[in-house]
C-alpha cells in the first residue's frame, strides 16, 4: 500500500539517548525476612563498623568507596555485580565468588576479618546488592561499572600536598583522620590498609579525579588528582 511505502523510505528514527539509571526506591523494599535482610545489608553498607562491628579493624564503611551506598555510575557502584561473579581476578589467579570478593573488602579496605560466608550480615550483603540489581541483565556489567579511567601519570607527593591542603583538608582534616562515620579517614589507623586497591596510586587517583572533592566532583585535573593520591600514598 501506500502508507507501507510512505514507511519504507522514511528514515528510521534515531535511537533514543540512553536513560541515566536511577536507584530503587528503599521504600519499595518488600516486607517480611527478605526485605529485613536487604534493609540490614543497606545498614551494613552505610556504617559497616556500627552493623557489622566483629569483622571491622577501623572506620571506613561500603560506602566510602561505593558512593552513596554503592548506586553513583563511576563511583565503583555496586549495581549488576551479583550477576557478573563468580569472575576470574588477576590478582588471586582464580575465580571468585562475589561474597569472596566482599571478604577482601572487610579484610584489606576494612582492615578486618573475613565474614561467614552463611552469616546474616554476608547474607544481607548480598541480598542488598541483589535488590539494587534486580534490573540488570545477568551477566553483563552495568555500564558505570568501576572508576572512569584516566591516563597513567607521575604523582608528585610535595605539589599533592598543597592540593589537599586547598581542597581535601576540610573534610579529611589536616590528620587524614576525617569525621567518621560521615567522613572516612584516608590515612593512619583507621583507614585501609595496604592490601586495599585504594591504596594504589593509579586507583585512588581515577576516584579522586571523578568523585571528589564531593562538592564538586570532577572539578581536578588529572595531574591534581594523581598527585594528592601520591601525597595520601606516601602517608603513614
Amino acid at each position: 500500500s501506500a502508507n507501507t511505502l510512505r514507511a519504507t523510505q522514511e528514515p528510521a528514527a534515531a535511537p533514543a539517548p540512553a536513560k541515566t539509571w536511577t536507584p530503587p526506591d528503599i521504600a519499595t523494599i518488600p516486607q517480611g525476612p527478605v526485605g529485613d535482610s536487604i534493609r540490614l545489608g543497606l545498614q551494613i553498607f552505610n556504617d559497616t563498623p556500627k552493623y557489622a562491628a566483629r569483622y571491622v579493624g577501623n572506620k571506613l564503611s561500603c560506602t566510602h568507596c561505593h558512593i552513596n551506598s554503592g548506586t553513583v555510575p563511576g563511583g565503583i557502584p555496586m549495581v549488576g555485580l551479583p550477576g557478573i561473579f563468580p569472575m576470574y581476578r588477576d590478582r588471586e589467579k582464580e575465580v571468585v565468588t562475589f561474597e569472596e570478593r566482599i571478604q577482601q573488602c572487610f579484610q584489606r579496605s576494612e582492615n578486618g576479618h573475613r565474614v561467614p560466608n552463611n552469616g546474616p550480615e554476608m547474607v544481607a550483603l548480598v541480598a542488598y546488592t541483589q535488590w539494587l540489581s534486580k534490573d540488570q541483565m545477568t551477566g553483563h556489567a552495568f555500564p558505570g561499572r568501576g572508576i572512569p579511567p584516566i591516563p597513567e601519570m607521575n604523582g608528585d607527593k610535595d605539589r599533592g600536598s598543597q592540593v589537599y591542603t586547598q581542597y581535601c583538608v576540610t573534610c579529611h582534616g589536616a590528620d587524614g583522620a576525617g569525621k567518621p562515620p560521615a567522613i572516612p579517614a584516608v590515612w593512619g589507623p583507621d583507614a585501609y590498609n595496604q592490601g586495599a586497591g585504594m591504596y594504589g596510586i593509579p586507583k585512588m587517583a581515577q576516584f579522586i579525579r571523578q568523585n571528589m572533592p564531593q562538592t564538586s566532583p570532577g572539578s581536578l585535573t588529572p595531574q591534581q588528582a594523581y598527585d594528592v593520591a601520591a601525597y595520601i600514598h606516601f602517608m603513614p
